[in-house]
């Protein structure tokens, strides 16, 4: 081989090599930092994210990109649903499923074209509804517009047993964490389960698993407690900073947002950590990502976009910003944070 020859592919392969112990090094460098260099932290986990990003090729099939399932919808919510399931397709997903109650699915279906929607979640039948789309799903979101009645719940609860079988990954947020705050056993020890806490959700899940108030002076402390508590499936404690821990490393992400806090934020939050998760595990499955969670990079990925998605909405609207608007930032948030 010529000496030039010879240089430039040890030169490649020493740049390969580093990448792939960026990978491994990330999270554990995180911890140990502290708050001060959160800014620099993020912008390397960033570079983690984007490798999990699939790349638009003509050589894809329909569905090959993610098709992700809602579990949520009722009479008294159903833009939730929604509002998780068209941000999960404005994120990157191929297809996206609502599950949703009978005198839901109209209206839902009255919103947009783009979701397909079953109308099954309030049937005698409904896990064996749901259960048959499941191999077809990559991964799953319980909980936006669910609804508390015991009946909706039992089927949430079963339909998480079902998934959980399959290995699928599972975001629970809503009415979701309700039925984990009654039932945590549902999804504990889940290393694909994935619950979004917002403080209120937070101090019940916690206080219901330790029997005792949550330290309101270190929250990441409590956070990596409630996950180890919940045999260290990822815990995504949403606030002025997101905290996201396995239990056994932490990260907080505080991308700009703004102090505009309208309704449907956090069903835009769990339908883009769907498609993150299956990605993230796709590509932990291809060798992608080494030595890191999958579930904590979707985590971070998803709280970085909601809340670019915020800022740049807040921009342009003020105080009159709404989810929708924010939805409307998706794809230019996406190219900021991730395809640039």
């Amino acid at each position: 081989m010529p000496p030039l020859a010879f240089w430039s592919l040890t030169v490649a392969l020493s740049i390969v090599t580093a990448w792939l112990c960026l990978n491994e090094k990330v999270f554990d460098r995180y911890y140990s930092l502290g708050s001060s260099s959160h800014r620099v932290m993020e912008s390397e986990i960033l570079s983690v994210v984007r490798s999990a990003v699939p790349p638009l090729t003509s050589k894809k099939h329909k569905g090959q990109d993610g098709r992700i399932g809602i579990i949520g919808g009722c009479q008294d919510y159903t833009g939730a649903p929604y509002f998780a399931a068209i941000s999960a397709l404005k994120v990157g997903a191929d297809l996206s499923h609502v599950f949703c109650t009978k005198d839901a699915a109209t209206v839902i279906k009255s919103y947009s074209p783009e979701l397909i929607v079953h109308p099954v979640l309030d049937s005698p039948n409904a896990v064996e509804e749901i259960e048959k789309w499941l191999p077809r799903l990559h991964s799953l979101v319980v909980g936006p517009g669910l609804g508390r009645e015991d009946l909706l719940l039992k089927t949430a609860k079963d339909v998480i047993e079902k998934s959980k079988a399959r290995d699928i990954p599972v975001v629970i947020d809503a009415d979701g964490l309700w039925l984990i705050t009654q039932q945590p056993s549902v999804i504990h020890g889940y290393q694909k389960g994935i619950l979004t806490p917002n403080f209120m959700e937070f101090t019940r899940l916690f206080e219901a698993l330790h029997r005792e108030p949550v330290d309101s002076s270190d929250y990441q402390h409590s956070a990596m407690q409630l996950s180890v508590a919940m045999g260290n499936v990822t815990v995504v404690l949403k606030g002025e900073q997101d905290v996201i821990t396995d239990g056994s490393q932490v990260i907080a992400c505080s991308t700009e947002g703004s102090g505009r806090r309208c309704g449907g934020q956090g069903d835009l939050l769990s339908g883009a950590m769907g498609v993150l998760a299956h990605w993230a595990y796709a590509a932990s499955a291809d060798g992608i990502l080494r030595s890191v969670n999958p579930s904590m990079v979707a985590a971070f990925g998803a709280c970085a976009l909601t809340r670019q998605c915020n800022s740049q909405a807040f921009q342009r609207h003020g105080r009159s910003t709404t989810t929708t608007d924010m939805i409307q930032e998706i794809s230019s948030a996406f190219k900021k944070l991730f395809d640039s």
